[in-house]
């Protein structure tokens, strides 16, 4: 399993490497967004939209960092005065923003992230900041729950992780169907949680009985 999940990493990894050497320039990005300006029917040349390309790619610079980070670095400083606690570390509702590669609209929606840590535990930001590094790149709600996965596996080694996420997604709401309010639920499970029914049920039950 260790040897398919350092793969999986690689890979990623590889991909980002790649992306970066083969990046267009910034001219070349502002220039793209004139052409889409002018294929939707405007004109990129009006007062109003002069200065947009210059706006949508120090947005798109924010919105897609998730490309420029890495998972380890976040992930690598952990923490052993825990005494003796060796249960379930549960961090929900993170909220999370990312796009759909098909369509590149937007989904929008919230993870719960757990796992059972090993003599050492991770900064709880540390959890939010990778759900936010996954989430902000071109993805499928399906590869987004199986990376913030793989990062805490791998990088943690832990007894288990869990994480659920729950989106709406606007190419479903916004375009196609239009189904506003549709929701999305995803999950995937590691160590204890996959392998004992009773722990899925926990977490499961931790999320529903602390809501308001």
């Amino acid at each position: 399993m260790d040897a398919v999940l350092k793969s999986l990493m690689r890979s990623a990894q590889n991909e980002i490497e790649a992306s970066a050497a083969r990046r267009p320039s910034r001219e070349d990005a502002e220039a793209a967004v004139r052409t889409l300006i002018a294929w939707a029917g405007d004109d990129p040349s009006r007062e109003g939209l002069l200065d947009t390309p210059k706006r949508v790619v120090r947005a798109y610079e924010e919105l897609y960092s998730g490309y420029r980070a890495d998972p380890e670095s976040i992930l690598d400083r952990t923490f052993g005065e825990i005494g003796n606690f060796d249960d379930m570390v549960l961090v929900r509702d993170i909220e999370f923003y990312s796009h759909c590669e098909h369509h590149m609209v937007p989904f929008v929606g919230k993870a719960h992230v757990a796992y059972f840590p090993v003599e050492r535990v991770v900064g709880l930001s540390k959890i939010a900041r990778i759900v936010d590094l996954f989430a902000r790149r071109l993805q499928t709600q399906e590869h987004l729950t199986s990376q913030i996965v793989t990062a805490m596996d791998e990088i943690l080694k832990p007894r288990g992780v869990a994480v659920l996420l729950e989106a709406e997604h606007m190419c479903m709401a916004m375009r196609g169907v239009r189904k506003q309010g549709a929701s999305t639920v995803t999950t995937q499970f590691t160590g204890v949680f996959r392998d004992d029914p009773q722990e899925q049920v926990r977490f499961m039950s931790l999320l529903r009985g602390m809501r308001p």
